[in-house]
């Protein structure tokens, strides 16, 4: 099922490469460094960047959310753990005779 849903874009990104196959200049500017590479692999490339810059931004953007859902959890399995303890308490206070309950009288 996946690869039904990847397919066509696969297929696209290769109809992509095949038909820019043009040499591009790539000079990185405070240098002499130069890089010919075609056009299709430049632009791939550069998605892929993107791609994986964002993904990052999105993870490190999450890290607080995901903080604050483990506090959380950790403060509800200390709530159940009392309500635990004071429903096994519940019975012994059952037990007690009911005049204890009461107040003192005057």
């Amino acid at each position: 099922m996946r690869l039904l849903l990847v397919s066509p874009f696969i297929l696209v990104l290769i109809l992509f490469a095949l038909s820019n196959t043009e040499p591009v200049r790539l000079v990185l500017w405070p240098t002499d460094y130069t890089l010919n590479s075609p056009v299709s692999l430049v632009v791939l490339v550069a998605m892929a960047i993107a791609f994986l810059l964002g993904g990052l931004v999105v993870w490190l953007g999450e890290l607080g959310q995901r903080a604050r859902a483990r506090r959380a959890e950790r403060a509800a399995r200390s709530l159940q753990a009392q309500l635990r303890d004071l429903k096994a308490r519940l019975p012994q206070q059952a037990a007690l005779p009911a005049r204890a309950a009461l107040p003192p009288p005057r």
